[in-house]
């Protein structure tokens, strides 16, 4: 049996635009300067404080904790216009279909987003009741941190050995690896593949319908 965690962001659906916009429009409002688009997709994957943190290259104060509210309302604001929820990536979701058939496999999410973002997402496309298990950043402490695979290991009775980790983050590889999983770097996401590959991605796939294959 085979345990296989896929990152959200990046990964299962494309939220960059979102993400970026919020996070420019927070920056804004505590009159900073706008973020550069590559600045965000740099720090898609860490739990939200951890991230504003880092790209104000400090440690999380009380300035990233009023940010990282403000953030949650400028996405908030997003949802209750009338934004859309983010796109699936090509193949996604028969890619999630056909796994979730298979008897030797169980599948799970490990993601940075909130609970009620990550639910909100696979509600929508129809996979909620594909995944075994699921870990989000109010469960766990942020990527790269192992706690996310583990506690899905646990949950499932599968050892970290027979897991595999799937993502677009170089904090998603560095994840696997600390927990001693595998890591398969998508090419469709935000990090280039040669930061997946130095960050210890066992494989790399440039199309959701090579993966099936790998598991």
């Amino acid at each position: 049996m085979k345990l296989v965690l896929f990152d959200c962001d990046g990964t299962l659906v494309d939220s960059i635009n979102v993400i970026h916009t919020c996070m420019e429009r927070t920056f804004e409002d505590f009159g900073l300067e706008r973020p550069a688009l590559a600045h965000t997709k740099s720090i898609i994957g860490l739990t939200l404080d951890i991230a504003i943190a880092q790209m104000l290259d400090r440690s999380v104060d009380e300035e990233v904790s009023s940010m990282t509210a403000r953030y949650k309302e400028h996405f908030m604001l997003h949802r209750q216009n009338g934004g859309a929820l983010e796109n699936t990536y090509d193949g996604i979701v028969p890619l999630i279909a056909e796994l979730a058939a298979r008897e030797d496999v169980l599948l799970g999410v490990v993601t940075g987003k909130s609970r009620r973002g990550l639910n909100a997402i696979l509600e929508h496309h129809g996979m909620t009741r594909s995944f075994f298990t699921t870990r989000t950043a109010d469960d766990c402490p942020s990527k790269p941190h192992p706690a996310m695979v583990l506690e899905c290991c646990a949950e499932t009775g599968i050892t970290p050995d027979a897991a595999i980790v799937i993502g677009d983050a170089i904090y998603d590889m560095q994840m696997a690896a600390s927990a001693g999983a595998r890591g398969i770097g998508v090419a469709w996401g935000y990090a280039p593949v040669e930061a997946l590959l130095a960050a210890g991605a066992d494989r790399i796939v440039r199309r959701a319908d090579e993966i099936a294959g790998l598991i």
